[in-house]
């Protein structure tokens, strides 16, 4: 069920019975062809029909690309929303379909001169990759044994003793001229298809600066070349080189970033192998392997020991233990009988059983996580913007500098010079570089989501994790959240041999969740069962039975005072107990007191260091619960967390975080209820438990799978070592521009080694992003 923010928005009024209030966020909930749009002030019905479309792009080169796909596109009707991830090769828009069509948009795109079609499966682009790689990969090569010759005979170009000799053939323009011309026609001919689309379509690229710089180095060595056959003894100045090595780096750069790229998308194929390749479809009394792209929903499968469920279902034959730690973290396999839900991925540890296909491909559950990541690796952090900014002006900013440095060259640095000033200002066209401004965000947040993923922690946007660096106060739900959600013993005081068999004995079959707690306490002890006459359930009070002959009750100070049974010795004990939130049942038999236990919901593991990590991070936690005040505040207390919220209705929650963002605190909210769902979608950041209701989960920005809440300090340490990666990129990328085109307007580089750098830049930034793998 998919279900937007907005909704919980609505159920804030809903449960709470007050207006949502003001929110600064913008949430919608699609319905078949009916949008309600929920914006600060105002709700607006529409009768559209929205829609998400997904595409991969290709033909991008910088991320002057990507800002010119978005502008043209920002102004088509229909299209709300845009974004083009240069790193993934992926569009994400909001579409409405009655005014725009998706043939409409992806002609748009081809307009421009990008390829452009509705996203493909993993496995498909997987494969087109690899395809363009190695096309990528024979240029290089052919581009490099050509260039070879050429690059030697820089050598006899060498100061000093360090000028090697060059055979007199190579150094002919003719022979030269041979090498070089499949060099820019055939090797560079994507940089001039990309350079000629560009600017048929009055906008710039990375494309346009290397066609001007090889072009004119290439152009000025013909000239040289027919001047030298049409005067004799004349000496020329030959730049064959420079274009050729030129084009050679570049391509090297381009091959070594699209290898540096597969990487970054490591985490989704790792998931995608988690899949089932095959399922045992049952067909009548015949069973059929078969390929799991071939199951349908409402198919009957069977599934062995060891093997893994192919795809979401229901048990309904056999009796199992499935293993989905993969899923909720909880390493204890769980018993799975007829009527039970399993789920896609997950491993059949003892026994066969058959299953009934339910969710499917994208719906399962591991469908949804994959879009979630896919979603988080190709969505734009706030940050991106600066970069896009800059990167709408680089190149006609750049191509001015090369324009300026060759006049500066010509009429003012050495005057008549044109050999030195078209080198100055090819050199400054070859160094500039916007694609390593245009990758140093995308990269960061498309590795760090990854890894994100691969530890259970789910964000479901570059924006999220920016953010969330920046929060400075966490508010933690309690139960469910922060304690287990389920009653457990934790103190028990006996006085009698049989008082805890008694007690269980009485407890087992009811569904009070004191009585599970009990219950599963004895199983856990061994304990035996007895055999239980004139059961009878007191409400709100107890139970009286017989065992054995014996007169057993079990509950309430107020059920032992109507028994008459003495229990005032123990009486501050019990209320020692209950300051510490804990419920006390006191058990009697035969009129004698036997036993008191302590039931409470307990705090889950890890929960005090993660409070404790936070705090010493300077982030103040705080406490929200619909909780009564003595149970929330015995909690609190052991967790070290001072500022508690206790008898909190949904709507209050919501309000209550309002109002902290209204005091300037930027505010994380961990939640896993229904009755969080408007918290957290009030929050800057609302974090989901994995293991809570759908409702919550689609309205938070982050979900952590399982209920391990060590994941949550996990999150906050991973976005800080993301936008700590994405600042260093920026520096990189801005001082390797800032120095080098000033360098090499200077005169002080030659043109290859300009070209080996830019080449380069972007390589090492995606490196450096691609370090973010190892973070721990």
């Amino acid at each position: 069920m998919q279900v937007k923010k907005a909704y919980s928005i609505q159920m804030e009024k809903t449960i709470s019975g007050k207006p949502a209030g003001h929110s600064n966020k913008k949430f919608a909930l699609d319905r078949g062809s009916a949008a309600i749009a929920i914006d600060h002030k105002k709700i607006v019905n529409r009768q559209v029909k929205k829609k998400v479309l997904r595409l991969d792009i290709d033909g991008m080169t910088c991320s002057a690309c990507t800002a010119r796909i978005e502008k043209v596109l920002k102004k088509m009707k229909g299209i709300e929303s845009i974004n083009v991830n240069l790193a993934t090769e992926t569009g994400v828009l909001k579409i409405i379909e009655d005014v725009v069509s998706t043939n409409d948009v992806i002609e748009k795109i081809q307009h421009l001169g990008y390829g452009a079609k509705v996203k493909s499966a993993e496995a498909d682009k997987k494969k087109a990759r690899a395809e363009k790689y190695k096309k990528q990969k024979q240029k290089f090569f052919i581009s490099a044994c050509l260039s070879l010759p050429l690059l030697y005979t820089m050598l006899g170009h060498l100061p000093g003793n360090w000028a090697v000799p060059v055979p007199a053939i190579l150094l002919n323009p003719l022979i030269q001229f041979v090498l070089a011309a499949p060099i820019q026609f055939y090797a560079g001919s994507q940089f001039y298809k990309g350079a000629y689309q560009s600017l048929s379509h009055h906008s710039a690229n990375m494309d346009v600066l290397v066609v001007i710089g090889t072009s004119a180095s290439f152009l000025y060595s013909v000239l040289e070349g027919v001047r030298s056959f049409l005067y004799r003894g004349y000496e020329p100045h030959l730049y064959f080189e420079t274009s050729a090595v030129l084009i050679t780096l570049i391509l090297l750069g381009k091959l070594l970033e699209a290898r540096a790229k597969s990487r970054t998308t490591q985490a989704i194929a790792h998931l995608l192998n988690l899949q089932a390749k095959k399922a045992n479809i049952l067909l009548g009394i015949t069973e059929k392997q078969i390929s799991i792209e071939g199951v349908k929903a409402g198919d009957v499968l069977v599934v062995r020991p060891g093997e893994k469920i192919p795809v979401d279902g229901e048990v309904i034959f056999g009796e199992t233990a499935i293993d989905e730690s993969m899923i909720t973290g909880e390493s204890i396999p769980a018993v799975k009988r007829p009527g039970d839900q399993v789920i896609g991925a997950t491993i059949n540890k003892n026994s066969m059983v058959h299953m009934r296909a339910t969710k499917i491909g994208k719906e399962s559950v591991l469908g949804k996580i994959v879009q979630t990541v896919e979603e988080a690796q190709g969505s734009k952090a706030p940050i991106q913007r600066f970069a896009d900014r800059i990167s709408s002006v680089f190149v006609p900013v750049v191509a001015g500098i090369a324009l300026l440095t060759f006049l500066s060259w010509l009429f003012l640095i050495d005057p008549g010079n044109v050999e030195r000033a078209l080198v100055s200002s090819i050199t400054v066209l070859v160094i500039a570089c916007p694609c390593a401004l245009g990758l140093a965000t995308p990269t960061s947040i498309m590795v760090g989501s990854g890894k994100g993923a691969e530890t259970g922690i789910l964000f479901k946007g570059g924006e999220h994790l920016e953010i969330m660096h920046k929060v400075n106060t966490v508010i933690f739900d309690k139960t469910g959240t922060i304690t287990e959600g389920k009653p457990a013993v934790t103190d028990i005081e006996l006085y009698h041999d049989k008082a805890l068999s008694y007690l269980v004995s009485v407890e087992y079959g009811s569904e009070h969740p004191l009585a599970k707690a009990v219950v599963h306490y004895g199983i856990q002890m061994k304990v035996e069962r007895e055999a239980v006459s004139e059961l009878q359930t007191i409400t709100g009070q107890g139970v009286h039975a017989v065992i054995e002959g014996h007169h057993v009750i079990a509950g309430s100070r107020k059920l032992m005072s109507h028994h008459m049974v003495l229990y005032q010795n123990k009486l501050k004990r019990a209320e020692e107990l209950e300051s510490q939130g804990k419920t006390v049942i006191f058990i009697a038999i035969d009129g004698k007191l036997a036993g008191i236990i302590a039931v409470a919901d307990t705090i889950k593991s890890g929960a005090r260091e993660v409070v404790s990590l936070l705090k010493e991070k300077g982030i103040e936690v705080q406490m929200m619960t619909g909780d009564h005040e003595r149970p929330a505040m015995a909690i609190a207390r052991d967790l070290g967390i001072e500022h508690v919220y206790s008898s909190v209705l949904p709507g209050q929650k919501a309000e209550k975080i309002r109002k902290l963002k209204g005091q300037g605190k930027i505010v994380a909210m961990i939640g896993d209820g229904i009755n969080d769902a408007p918290a957290l979608a009030e929050a800057n950041v609302g974090i989901a438990m994995g293991t809570g209701t759908d409702i919550a989960i689609e309205a938070a920005d982050l979900t952590i799978l399982g209920g391990d809440l060590d994941l949550v300090s996990k999150a906050f340490r991973l976005s800080h070592a993301v936008m700590r990666n994405v600042r260093q990129n920026f520096f990189w990328a801005l001082a390797y521009n800032s120095a080098g085109i000033p360098i090499a307007a200077a005169g002080l580089l030659a043109p290859w080694v300009a070209g080996a750098a830019m080449a380069f830049s972007s390589v090492s930034v995606i490196t450096n992003s691609l370090r973010l793998k190892k973070f721990n």
